[in-house]
């Protein structure tokens, strides 16, 4: 019985937590509701823009035009929300690290979410107008080009998506090395596996062209090397020795 209480607390706090975070994210999108079709425009732009004048977007569904919108809203208020949906699985995880786990998860919980913004609007503002316009000026004569505005939406959505996980690259290049399932220098000397790979990805969560991919995958070895200087700040052998220090600080611990 002693056993399942702290288990039953345990469980009740993850619940609340949970229902803060999905509260916020619900939160943000009754307030950004209203103009839910001025997002969907702003996010439109990139396209229009590369459109010719006679062109302009569709709607093959009935209800596409009212569930696009909506939908677009709903994912941008879980974007707004990831600040406070980490503070969430930090304050829920927290109790449990040592301090030196807490001195490096709080700033990679901070530079993931800036790196995860910064993807997406690298994805915005530079690579959906080149990619945009090489579509719209590679269509066949005497096809005119009219994008649904469901299919746009799942294009967008998806490479936001990309390349908001692509700019990660660094925190995850950072806790590869602070596990100790390898070393900057390891990291260093298989570089070209890694130009390799990241083609493959780019190729794999880009559309099927070769200038989405490329402009994913450079980032991406960019940001590789950024991780790869970020980690040697991190040693394994001093949080090693914070670890037994604290373990003989704790009530209990008799010291050798």
């Amino acid at each position: 019985m002693s056993q399942q209480q702290p288990l039953i607390s345990h469980l009740l706090e993850l619940r609340t937590r949970l229902l803060h975070a999905i509260g916020s994210v619900l939160f943000i999108f009754s307030c950004l509701a209203y103009w839910s079709n001025d997002i969907y425009h702003f996010m439109a732009i990139p396209l229009m823009q590369a459109l010719p004048e006679s062109s302009s977007m569709i709607a093959t569904d009935v209800a596409a035009p009212f569930f696009a919108p909506f939908k677009l809203t709903l994912v941008l208020s879980f974007f707004i929300a990831i600040p406070y949906v980490l503070y969430q699985i930090w304050s829920f995880i927290a109790p449990g690290l040592y301090k030196h786990e807490k001195r490096l998860m709080m700033p990679l919980l901070t530079s993931s979410t800036l790196l995860f913004y910064l993807g997406i609007a690298f994805s915005y503002y530079f690579v959906f107008p080149v990619v945009f316009g090489f579509f719209a000026g590679a269509a066949p004569e005497g096809v005119q080009v009219a994008t649904d505005i469901s299919s746009y939406l799942s294009f967008v959505l998806k490479l936001f998506f990309a390349f908001g996980l692509a700019f990660e690259i660094p925190i995850a290049v950072v806790l590869l090395c602070w596990a100790g399932v390898t070393t900057p220098d390891e990291l260093k000397s298989k570089r070209p596996y890694i130009v390799v790979g990241a083609f493959v990805f780019g190729m794999l969560l880009t559309p099927p062209d070769i200038i989405s991919q490329t402009m994913l995958a450079v980032p991406m070895l960019i940001l590789f090397e950024v991780g790869l200087i970020a980690a040697r700040f991190y040693s394994k052998k001093e949080d090693e020795e914070d670890d037994e220090q604290e373990k003989q600080d704790e009530p209990g611990q008799e010291t050798k």
